[in-house]
């Protein structure tokens, strides 16, 4: 499970936190809107936003996660490609990471926030719960255990194990105290356990 701040972000592909109050983040759409665009037209804007599978904003164009190859310790950080299938674009480059990763294996390091808050998600120190990785870390997610399709384009989704997570426990802008916000989360409901870590 992937936790931020107070949030306990699940298994997904796109996680965003908004905020009820807080600075809106301009964007000039080059795409269709994506969901952080709407949220923001509505006065929401994000605070988090997090995807291994695509731009969350039409204008983003930056890189999704970044993943390590074990066979050499290296890392590579793909961006949004157009489907090539009637889609305008925005989804992550999936080919790429596929090249990179041949013959051996590729683990998740880093999801970006999309936000512009540089709330990017990172391997989760120890905690309540000790990692079974070096220093009581959590254990990287595996780049290639959730793919997915999306207008029939490859992506990947984040699968989480037990003892497997990112997370940032310094998190700027998101609600405090009784301050309102809401998540929008899209997941597999098919994979999951009997427990959750309760993050407030």
């Amino acid at each position: 499970m992937i936790i931020l701040g107070k949030v306990l972000i699940l298994p997904a592909g796109i996680i965003m936190l908004m905020s009820m109050t807080g600075t809106e983040r301009s964007h000039t759409p080059s795409r269709p809107e994506g969901p952080c665009d709407i949220y923001t037209a509505a006065g929401f804007p994000c605070v988090t936003a997090h995807s291994t599978t695509r731009a969350l904003y039409g204008s983003y164009d930056g890189p999704l996660y970044q993943f390590m190859r074990q066979s050499d310790d290296k890392t590579m950080d793909p961006g949004v490609v157009p489907s090539g299938k009637g889609d305008p674009g925005g989804n992550a480059d999936a080919t790429a990471q596929d090249a990179f990763c041949a013959g051996t294996v590729c683990r998740i390091t880093t999801i970006y926030d999309q936000s512009g808050h540089g709330n990017h998600l990172y391997p989760a120190p120890p905690g309540l719960f000790r990692g079974p990785a070096k220093g009581g870390y959590n254990t990287l997610p595996m780049a290639d255990m959730a793919p997915i399709t999306i207008m029939g384009h490859k992506a990947y989704g984040v699968y989480i194990m037990p003892g497997t997570g990112l997370r940032n426990n310094n998190a700027a802008g998101l609600p405090v105290n009784d301050e309102p916000q809401g998540i929008y989360m899209v997941f597999d409901g098919t994979h999951f356990d009997s427990g959750h870590c309760q993050p407030w």
